[in-house]
């Protein structure tokens, strides 16, 4: 591995780790307030819409450095959202609330990048 490689991945790993720091601080400050599935429902669907904004920008206006994007994206949000917990907890509940839980789940995340992709899609044009 060059010493420019290894820079680069050091830098790379950095952004995660700084991005992964502060999504689970701010997972843990969500969780102290909404606790169980409805607490991570709402961070899930929170952090949809906030891929589906980032992951919009990228693609159709690229405003945002692939730096930033990597810190947001792989690092905060990766670690403010979280599918294991939502399994756990689903597993957990009664056979109609886990199916109740799984339905909203998947449903209010989609909207919630499908919100974030309009919103971008409405406010944002390349080269403005």
């Amino acid at each position: 591995m060059s010493e420019s490689t290894t820079h680069h991945t050091v830098e790379t790993l950095a952004l995660v780790g700084v991005g992964g720091f502060g999504g689970a601080i701010a997972r843990y400050v969500a969780g102290q307030f909404v606790a169980g599935p409805a607490g991570t429902m709402l961070v899930n669907t929170v952090g949809s819409f906030a891929l589906g904004v980032l992951v919009y920008e990228a693609v159709h206006l690229g405003r945002l450095s692939s730096a930033a994007r990597l810190t947001a994206t792989t690092g905060f949000l990766s670690s403010f959202t979280t599918y294991s917990t939502f399994a756990v907890e689903t597993a957990g509940l009664a056979p109609a609330w886990a199916l109740a839980n799984v339905a909203g789940s998947y449903a209010l995340g989609l909207a919630g990048v499908l919100a974030g992709r309009t919103l971008v899609r409405r406010t944002g044009r390349r080269g403005e």
